[in-house]
């Protein structure tokens, strides 16, 4: 009996053993996708963007291109708005970095002010790309902007031209430290520094702000106002201005403004505005997610991306 009962259990032990190689062998040979150690679970691109002030009409723009760009292309985006604060914007990238989106899209406050912030996606390993404004630091792998000096040089040659190279001038400045008030101020005084019947008789930055633009012109009015041109670095000061200029009875002085938003193209065609520099923020925004999405995939692009401007009159 003993000699039996043991050769059974050895027929059942073999009979085990040969059954599990024939279900691994299946397993193994049906087709099915196995899991494997370090896949990714989720391919998706989310992109960070985060934007210097979403009270001024020309961002809101931005943001809503980027959007759409997300969208179609099927990314996440993910939009922390600094409300023009330098200290809010570096925590808002912080956040971004913590939450690990693939990529940030930085529109900085204060291009000095967000170089700790870039530093801080660097050491983290998430590409950085400035939209509009620049960084003075850290390492960016791309620049999408307007060549803000050619819209500056645009703004001053117009003046030039139309007040036949005589007159006096007036200079609002945007948020000092940011590449956009130094390059458009850069290009507007290549084109009418130098010129003996033309003389810059005040410069003073309103903050890209319509209701700084508004108490800064009214400061110069009653100091002077002796002026036949307005250059504003915005729309949103050249506005401010207009209203400046109204109210101390001066409709015959010219101002340019720079964006073409919407309320500064309208001012334009009822003669409120000579002109203002039109940018494109939607396709800004676009540009700026489609080029993201690039580089989270290991693609290369171009160091600086431009985008074009032209300079709108009245119809």
């Amino acid at each position: 009996m003993n000699k039996l009962l043991k050769l059974g259990l050895a027929s059942m032990m073999l009979f085990a053993v040969l059954t599990g190689c024939s279900t691994q062998s299946s397993l193994e040979n049906s087709g099915e996708p196995q899991p494997q150690e370090g896949a990714a679970p989720d391919d998706k691109v989310t992109v960070g963007l985060a934007i210097s002030t979403l009270n001024n009409p020309f961002f809101v723009t931005l943001k809503e291109g980027a959007q759409k760009a997300a969208q179609e292309a099927g990314v996440e985006l993910i939009v922390v708005d600094a409300q023009d604060d330098t200290a809010k914007q570096v925590s808002g990238v912080e956040d971004l970095i913590q939450q690990k989106v693939d990529v940030i899209l930085i529109n900085p406050t204060d291009g000095a002010a967000i170089v700790t912030a870039v530093e801080s996606a660097n050491q983290a390993n998430i590409p950085v790309i400035t939209v509009d404004r620049s960084a003075e630091g850290g390492k960016v792998v791309a620049h999408i902007a307007s060549d803000n000096v050619k819209g500056g040089l645009l703004a001053g040659e117009y003046i030039l031209q139309s007040l036949d190279k005589k007159g006096n001038l007036v200079e609002l400045e945007g948020i000092p430290g940011t590449s956009a008030a130094r390059d458009r101020g850069e290009g507007f005084h290549s084109a009418v520094d130098g010129h003996e019947g033309v003389k810059v008789v005040a410069k003073q930055p309103a903050d890209f702000d319509r209701a700084k633009g508004l108490s800064v012109m009214e400061n110069i009015l009653q100091a002077n106002q002796d002026i036949q041109a307005v250059f504003a670095h915005n729309d949103e000061m050249a506005l401010g201005a207009v209203q400046a200029l109204e109210a101390a009875g001066l409709t015959d002085v010219m101002v340019v403004g720079f964006d073409a938003t919407e309320d500064a193209v309208k001012a334009v065609n009822e003669g409120k505005m000579a002109a203002t520099v039109a940018q494109k923020p939607d396709l800004i925004g676009e540009t700026a997610v489609e080029t993201a999405i690039k580089v989270a995939k290991g693609e290369t692009v171009d160091e600086f991306i431009p985008v074009e401007l032209e300079l709108v009159t009245k119809k």
